[in-house]
C-alpha cells in the first residue's frame, strides 16, 4: 500500500490558518470553573438573556422534519421582507450571518484579492478572508474607535474588493455615520454593513440598498430574537446579488427548524422588542454602575454589550480570570488594540448585580 501524506493535498493557505476564536459552550465553562452549569453566568457571547419568543416552541412541535425546506426560502423571505419593510427580492436568509459572509467571499474573492476591515471589529470577516485565500488589510479605528474614512480610502488598491463595517461595532459598541457609509459606497467597492445589533440601536442603512447596488446589509436573529442556537441570519441587498448568492449557496442552507422559529418570532416582534427595551435599559444601568468602579473605563455602547477598558493588560487578565473562577464569563481578546479590555454582554438585572459585585471585588 502506498503511504500518502494527506496534508500535501490541502490548499497551502489553509494548512496553518489562524482560526476564529469562538466562546466555549456552557457545560465546558462549568467544568472549567468546577461549578454546576446552572450556576454559571455566561456573558461572553452577546446572547439574549430572555431567550426566544414563546411562540417558537409551538411552531417547532409539529414540524415535518422529514421534508426538505424550500431552497428559494419563499416563506421566510416574505416574513423578513415584511419585518424589514423592503421587497422580498432584496432579502436572502442564511445559516447565521456568518454563512452569508462566507457566500459573499465565494462570490467576490479570489486568491490574492483584498478586503478592508476597520480594526478592532468582529473577527469573522478576517477569518473568512483567510479561508477564501484573500488578504486582509486592517485599517485602525481612531482613538474613539470611529472609522478613519481617509485611511480606508488611502488603503484601496486594485486588489481591493470588499469593505466591512460593523454598526454598532462589535466589540466597541459605537455606530457608523450615514455620511461615512455614503463615502465608502462612492469608492465603488462592495460595502458590507453588519447590523447584527440593529434592534438595540434602531439605526439602519437598509434604505440605501435601493439606491446603491454595492451595499449589503447583514442582520441576525441570534441577538434580538434569541435564536443563536438555530443559526439564522439574513441579508438585505440588490436583487442581482440575491440571485447570484441563491445560485451558489447550498440548496437547503436554512433548516426547517430555523425557518419555522424565525417566522414565529417575527409574528411576535412586539414582545421581542419589549425584551430588547429591557436589555437597553439594563445596558444603561450597567454602564452607570461600571463608571463608579475605579480604573475601569466603560465605552458607550449601542449594542447589547459593553467594552470595558483597564489601565493595564495585567489587570485585565487578573479580572477576567478572577471572574471565571467565580463562574462569570466575559469575552477577552488577543489583539494588541484590545489587550487591556474585555467585553461583557447585558444580562438580566439580577445577573448585572452578581457581575458588578464580583467586578468590584476584583478590580
Amino acid at each position: 500500500m502506498v503511504k500518502i501524506d494527506i496534508e500535501k493535498l490541502i490548499k497551502p493557505h489553509l494548512m496553518d490558518i489562524k482560526t476564529y476564536e469562538p466562546v466555549d459552550p456552557p457545560e465546558l465553562l462549568a467544568e472549567k470553573a468546577g461549578i454546576p452549569k446552572k450556576d454559571i453566568l455566561k456573558l461572553n457571547g452577546n446572547e439574549n438573556p430572555y431567550g426566544g419568543s414563546p411562540k417558537v416552541a409551538p411552531a417547532l412541535y409539529n414540524l415535518e422534519v422529514h421534508i426538505y425546506p424550500d431552497p428559494l426560502q419563499r416563506q421566510i423571505r416574505k416574513a423578513l421582507s415584511q419585518y424589514a419593510g423592503i421587497g422580498m427580492e432584496y432579502i436572502i436568509a442564511g445559516a447565521g450571518s456568518d454563512e452569508l459572509i462566507d457566500l459573499l467571499f465565494r462570490l467576490f474573492i479570489s486568491e490574492g484579492d483584498e478586503i478592508l476591515d476597520c480594526d478592532p471589529t468582529f473577527a469573522m470577516y478576517a477569518f473568512c478572508a483567510r479561508v477564501a485565500g484573500g488578504s486582509i488589510r486592517l485599517i485602525p479605528r481612531d482613538e474613539l474607535f470611529d472609522i478613519d474614512i481617509q485611511a480606508v480610502k488611502s488603503a484601496i488598491t486594485d486588489k481591493s474588493k470588499i469593505i466591512f463595517v460593523s454598526s454598532p461595532n462589535n466589540p466597541t459598541g459605537n455606530l457608523a455615520a450615514k455620511s461615512q457609509i455614503l463615502e465608502l459606497l462612492d469608492t465603488g467597492l462592495i460595502v458590507v454593513v453588519d447590523e447584527a445589533y440593529y434592534e438595540f440601536c434602531n439605526q439602519t442603512f437598509a434604505n440605501l440598498v435601493l439606491e446603491h447596488e454595492n451595499l449589503v446589509i447583514l442582520r441576525t436573529m441570534s441577538k434580538w430574537a434569541g435564536l443563536a442556537g438555530l443559526r439564522i441570519g439574513y441579508g438585505i441587498m440588490n436583487p442581482k446579488l440575491v440571485d447570484h448568492i441563491m445560485d451558489i449557496k447550498s440548496p437547503y442552507n436554512v433548516n426547517a427548524a430555523a425557518e419555522a422559529a424565525t417566522i414565529a418570532s417575527l409574528k411576535d416582534a412586539d414582545e421581542l422588542n419589549r425584551k430588547a427595551k429591557l436589555i437597553i435599559d439594563e445596558r444603561d444601568r450597567m454602564m452607570d454602575l461600571i463608571r463608579h468602579i475605579p480604573s475601569i473605563i466603560p465605552w458607550p455602547s449601542q449594542g447589547n454589550f459593553i467594552l470595558c477598558q483597564f489601565d493595564s493588560p495585567g489587570q485585565t487578565i487578573k479580572v477576567h480570570d478572577g471572574l471565571a473562577a467565580k463562574g462569570i464569563f466575559v469575552r477577552k481578546f488577543s489583539s494588541e488594540r484590545l489587550k487591556d479590555c474585555f467585553r461583557v454582554a447585558i444580562g438580566t438585572p439580577e445577573q448585572t448585580n452578581i457581575f458588578i459585585r464580583a467586578l468590584k471585588d476584583l478590580a
